[in-house]
């Protein structure tokens, strides 16, 4: 099960780091951009280390609000779970 959540977490967080570089790439070339609530989804499903550091890496997202607010609270959320799930199993 453990081997099962890694792969889906390395997935869904390299998914999220290439829809944040796409969007990026279509906000230099005035192209279409992925919507933001896709960008979100993404993150709150698990993939939210990708969309930080895809944030911090590509520069991009970084000062936009709310939408930079939502993101970290949805990191915010995440770190929260994984403290209960951490306390749980002791």
């Amino acid at each position: 099960m453990s081997t099962l959540l890694a792969f889906y977490l390395l997935a869904i967080n390299a998914v999220t780091f290439g829809a944040f570089a796409l969007d990026k790439q279509a906000a230099r070339r005035d192209a279409q951009r992925v919507p933001e609530r896709y960008l979100l989804t993404l993150s709150m499903i698990g993939g939210t280390v990708g969309a930080i550091a895809a944030q911090q890496l590509l520069r991009h997202k970084s000062r936009k609000e709310p939408f930079r607010s939502t993101l970290w609270a949805v990191a915010a959320l995440h770190l929260i779970l994984i403290a209960v799930i951490v306390y749980r199993a002791r």
